[in-house]
């Protein structure tokens, strides 16, 4: 089945039943700004949703040695990192970037940020917003969406934290990411997260949702209503957001 785009308020819905095709229309957004943009500044996201779309963004800039180079005038932002796991661990976000995007791509080390979990951690909150505010907010910021509506690792909370900070993970953020480690007992407890300022202050936002276990998410963050028992719901407040999912919400939504 072929995509089928809808606008709804201020959202762009981008809807198929095919993942993988999703994943492309997704990376050619990327690739577009890649292209187009003097110095990039992209926002990512790590976890099993993305995938799709660093393997598009891999394979496709190997296979055009133009966009290939283009790499290495991109900053990049990783979103976060666990409490107390090294950028060796095979479950860190570092070793996610470096495993799935950056050893493939041109990229400039020293412009690619990810929260250091390890160390002084308010030291290295700090660190990462300074940068931030260095390079610039991304031009792209790639979402994900939690269950229970966290975007980054910003859980639900009677209040959201602006910057860069130590947040305490869920029970339900803990067992969705146990599958990633031998047992929900491995699991941290605490992540380094980009707060709800930064995400924000992205130009362009790309949420990626699949499945029937998303759909409530969705619902929630999008029905019309904000709150901060679903950070993701902040988003509709943003100018610019494109939601590529398989799962047809529009009677639901309010």
């Amino acid at each position: 089945m072929s995509a089928v785009t809808i606008r709804r308020q201020r959202v762009e819905w981008v809807v198929a039943a095919d993942r993988s095709h999703l994943h492309e229309l997704a990376a050619n957004v990327i690739l577009d700004v890649l292209r187009n943009t003097e110095r990039p500044v992209f926002g990512f996201a790590t976890g099993g949703t993305p995938l799709g779309l660093y393997e598009q963004l891999v394979r496709r800039s190997l296979e055009n040695p133009r966009l290939l180079t283009r790499w290495q005038d991109v900053t990049g932002f990783n979103l976060d990192e666990y409490v107390g796991l090294s950028p060796e661990h095979p479950q860190s976000y570092h070793h996610y970037m470096w495993r799935y995007v950056y050893r493939y791509l041109p990229v400039r080390p020293d412009r690619m940020f990810i929260p250091k979990g390890i160390g002084n951690l308010e030291d290295n909150c700090r660190s990462y917003d300074e940068s931030l505010m260095k390079y610039g907010w991304p031009d792209v910021q790639i979402l994900g969406i939690g269950k229970n509506g966290h975007i980054g690792f910003n859980e639900p909370a009677r209040r959201l934290a602006m910057n860069t900070h130590v947040t305490r993970l869920s029970e339900s953020t803990r067992l969705a990411n146990a599958r990633f480690f031998p047992s929900a007992r491995d699991v941290p407890e605490q992540a380094i997260t980009m707060g709800m300022a930064g995400i924000l202050r992205a130009k362009q936002i790309v949420l990626l949702a699949f499945g029937e276990a998303k759909r409530d998410a969705l619902i929630r963050a999008f029905s019309g209503w904000l709150g901060t028992d679903v950070p993701a719901s902040l988003l509709q407040l943003h100018p610019h957001v494109t939601v590529f999912t398989d799962q047809d919400i529009f009677g639901d939504l309010s």
